[in-house]
């Protein structure tokens, strides 16, 4: 298991180098791969390093309720995420986190 990640340290630079590699999502049952599309700024906020967009594409299928998931990254480590269904993506389902 990977160490926690602090979320509140996490910045936009954390996931840009990650771009198209895997996350694994634990869900129930197992652990879905999510792979990292796009990391985008989202402007100025309370948070330091200000606020950032994370897109998500996991394999096609029916897709899970928002809700905060466990994930896991190699570089990363593991951390909660609070992730919307935002409708299929590049063949497969999308889903967005935001940091603010």
């Amino acid at each position: 298991m990977a160490p926690t990640a602090d979320l509140a340290a996490l910045q936009l630079g954390d996931f840009s180098p990650q771009l198209d590699t895997i996350f694994d999502m634990e869900v129930a049952g197992g652990n879905i791969a999510l792979r990292l599309v796009k990391a985008d700024p989202g402007g100025q906020s309370g948070r330091a390093g200000g606020a950032f967009s994370l897109l998500f594409v996991a394999p096609a299928g029916p897709f899970l309720p928002q809700a905060i998931y466990p994930l896991e990254h190699p570089a990363i480590g593991r951390m909660e995420v609070f992730l919307v269904p935002i409708g299929p993506l590049q063949g497969g389902n999308g889903y967005q986190a935001v940091f603010t």
